[in-house]
């Protein structure tokens, strides 16, 4: 690692999702909704834009990736804790679907420590899919329920993770950015 690449633009985009996630527990503990969601959009859009920055500026490096999955998993983890403290109700009626969901996420780290000795956080479509609904969930719980919502982000979650863990069993170390298992069965039946 190049110490400059930390002061890319991308990767301080990404790690501004981690440093300036305290921010939002001090807001939300101090019941400052409308400061909360307008923080927590901005910080959320961040992880979009480090992508496209990276791209633009030919910035893609291993670090970048490694500092985008664990302000994403950072981020959207804590994402599920906002849910449960302003849509309860909407977390308790899909209880069982978010057990499943820890279940899952535990088990795709497991599988890639096992099969490729480290942990690999992808970055298929569906798994970009997810997120981007967790963080629509977020915001939009401040205005409607939540129920259908987080029943839909589920759902997505567990087809996105089931397909990180076939990735990881059948193919071992791939790139991260992978857009999808499809993309990977077509590249084989080609050679």
């Amino acid at each position: 690692m190049k110490r400059e690449e930390l002061l890319y633009p991308s990767n301080l985009l990404s790690m501004s999702r981690i440093v300036l996630l305290p921010l939002l527990y001090i807001m939300l503990f101090q019941d400052q909704r409308f400061p909360f969601v307008v923080t927590y959009a901005i910080l959320g859009s961040t992880d979009y834009f480090d992508g496209k920055v990276a791209r633009r500026r030919s910035e893609i490096t291993e670090l970048g990736k490694k500092l985008d999955s664990w302000a994403d998993v950072i981020f959207y983890l804590s994402s599920a804790y906002f849910l449960f403290h302003f849509q309860r109700e909407a977390i308790m009626n899909n209880f069982p679907l978010m057990m499943g969901f820890f279940a899952i996420f535990i088990l795709s780290f497991i599988v890639s420590a096992v099969r490729l000795k480290k942990l690999v956080i992808m970055h298929t479509n569906s798994l970009r899919l997810a997120a981007t609904m967790v963080y629509f969930t977020v915001i939009f719980s401040f205005f409607i329920d939540g129920t259908p919502l987080v029943f839909l982000t589920l759902i997505v979650y567990y087809v996105a993770f089931t397909e990180e863990i076939l990735i990881f069993i059948f193919y071992g170390e791939v790139d991260p950015d992978v857009r999808y298992i499809w993309w990977l069965m077509r590249k084989d039946q080609a050679n």
